[in-house]
Protein backbone atom coordinates (compact mmCIF):
# COMPACT_ATOMS: atom_id res chain seq x y z
CA UNK A 1 0.00 0.00 0.00
CA UNK A 2 1.10 3.68 -0.88
CA UNK A 3 -0.91 5.58 1.28
CA UNK A 4 0.36 8.34 3.27
CA UNK A 5 -1.42 10.69 6.08
CA UNK A 6 -0.72 14.50 6.73
CA UNK A 7 -0.73 14.79 10.33
CA UNK A 8 -0.68 18.13 12.42
CA UNK A 9 -0.48 20.13 15.70
CA UNK A 10 -3.26 22.02 15.13
CA UNK A 11 -3.17 26.03 15.92
CA UNK A 12 -5.24 26.56 18.49
CA UNK A 13 -3.37 23.72 20.67
CA UNK A 14 -0.31 25.81 20.12
CA UNK A 15 -1.66 28.73 21.09
CA UNK A 16 -3.00 27.50 24.44
CA UNK A 17 0.86 26.88 25.78
CA UNK A 18 2.71 29.61 27.50
CA UNK A 19 4.55 32.03 25.20
CA UNK A 20 7.50 31.60 26.77
CA UNK A 21 7.08 27.46 26.49
CA UNK A 22 9.11 26.71 22.76
CA UNK A 23 10.00 23.14 24.31
CA UNK A 24 6.41 22.11 24.94
CA UNK A 25 5.94 22.89 21.21
CA UNK A 26 9.01 21.09 20.00
CA UNK A 27 8.19 17.99 22.14
CA UNK A 28 4.26 18.26 20.46
CA UNK A 29 6.07 18.49 16.75
CA UNK A 30 8.14 15.52 17.07
CA UNK A 31 5.61 13.78 18.51
CA UNK A 32 3.07 13.96 15.57
CA UNK A 33 5.94 13.58 12.90
CA UNK A 34 6.81 10.54 14.88
CA UNK A 35 3.12 9.21 14.66
CA UNK A 36 2.64 9.69 11.85
CA UNK A 37 5.87 8.17 10.67
CA UNK A 38 5.13 5.18 12.40
CA UNK A 39 1.44 5.34 10.76
CA UNK A 40 3.03 5.82 7.16
CA UNK A 41 5.79 3.27 7.74
CA UNK A 42 2.62 0.41 9.36
CA UNK A 43 0.62 1.55 5.79
CA UNK A 44 3.76 0.75 3.47
CA UNK A 45 4.03 -2.32 5.39
CA UNK A 46 0.23 -3.35 5.24
CA UNK A 47 -1.05 -5.98 2.62
CA UNK A 48 -4.14 -4.50 2.00
CA UNK A 49 -6.68 -1.29 3.19
CA UNK A 50 -7.93 -3.18 6.12
CA UNK A 51 -4.40 -4.17 7.55
CA UNK A 52 -3.86 -0.20 7.49
CA UNK A 53 -7.15 0.23 8.84
CA UNK A 54 -5.79 -1.80 11.64
CA UNK A 55 -2.58 0.27 12.54
CA UNK A 56 -4.92 3.14 12.16
CA UNK A 57 -7.35 1.94 14.93
CA UNK A 58 -3.71 0.92 17.00
CA UNK A 59 -3.18 4.54 16.64
CA UNK A 60 -6.36 5.84 17.88
CA UNK A 61 -6.62 3.33 20.87
CA UNK A 62 -3.24 4.71 21.72
CA UNK A 63 -4.49 8.08 21.58
CA UNK A 64 -7.75 7.45 23.50
CA UNK A 65 -5.20 6.22 26.60
CA UNK A 66 -3.46 9.43 26.42
CA UNK A 67 -6.13 11.53 26.48
CA UNK A 68 -7.57 9.32 29.57
CA UNK A 69 -4.06 9.41 31.12
CA UNK A 70 -3.84 13.42 30.51
CA UNK A 71 -7.34 14.16 32.01
CA UNK A 72 -7.01 11.97 34.84
CA UNK A 73 -4.04 14.41 35.71
CA UNK A 74 -5.93 17.20 35.51
CA UNK A 75 -7.20 16.52 39.11
CA UNK A 76 -4.18 15.80 40.71
CA UNK A 77 -2.90 18.82 39.54
CA UNK A 78 -5.08 21.12 40.17
CA UNK A 79 -5.07 19.49 44.20
CA UNK A 80 -1.41 20.23 44.05
CA UNK A 81 -1.28 24.16 43.05
CA UNK A 82 0.11 23.17 39.95
CA UNK A 83 -1.36 24.42 36.48
CA UNK A 84 -2.83 21.61 34.32
CA UNK A 85 -2.04 23.70 31.42
CA UNK A 86 0.25 21.05 29.66
CA UNK A 87 -1.97 18.33 30.64
CA UNK A 88 -4.73 19.96 29.19
CA UNK A 89 -3.01 20.97 26.13
CA UNK A 90 -1.39 17.20 25.31
CA UNK A 91 -5.13 15.82 25.90
CA UNK A 92 -6.40 18.10 23.30
CA UNK A 93 -3.25 17.16 20.59
CA UNK A 94 -4.64 13.62 20.87
CA UNK A 95 -8.18 14.34 20.63
CA UNK A 96 -7.20 16.37 17.46
CA UNK A 97 -4.83 13.76 16.34
CA UNK A 98 -7.78 10.99 16.28
CA UNK A 99 -10.23 13.30 14.34
CA UNK A 100 -7.37 13.83 12.16
CA UNK A 101 -7.32 10.05 11.19
CA UNK A 102 -10.83 9.71 11.01
CA UNK A 103 -10.80 12.43 8.22
CA UNK A 104 -8.82 10.72 5.77
CA UNK A 105 -11.88 9.87 3.40
CA UNK A 106 -10.11 6.16 2.45
CA UNK A 107 -9.85 5.04 6.49
CA UNK A 108 -12.80 6.18 8.09
CA UNK A 109 -15.34 3.70 7.00
CA UNK A 110 -12.76 1.09 7.42
CA UNK A 111 -11.62 1.78 10.72
CA UNK A 112 -15.58 1.56 11.87
CA UNK A 113 -15.35 -1.64 10.61
CA UNK A 114 -11.94 -2.41 12.32
CA UNK A 115 -13.52 -1.38 15.83
CA UNK A 116 -16.23 -2.75 15.46
CA UNK A 117 -14.36 -6.36 14.69
CA UNK A 118 -12.47 -5.81 17.27
CA UNK A 119 -15.12 -5.64 19.83
CA UNK A 120 -16.90 -8.83 18.55
CA UNK A 121 -13.46 -10.44 18.31
CA UNK A 122 -12.71 -9.23 21.98
CA UNK A 123 -16.96 -9.89 22.77
CA UNK A 124 -16.96 -13.70 21.71
CA UNK A 125 -12.89 -14.46 23.40
CA UNK A 126 -14.42 -12.76 26.49
CA UNK A 127 -17.40 -13.59 26.92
Amino acid sequence: MDETIDLGVPRGVLESLPDEDDGARQDMHRAVAGYEAALESAFEAAADEGEAAGAAVDLLEHLEDRMETYDDFVPELRAWGQSPIYAIAWRNLCAELAAQVYEVEWLAERIDRERNFRMVDDGIRFG
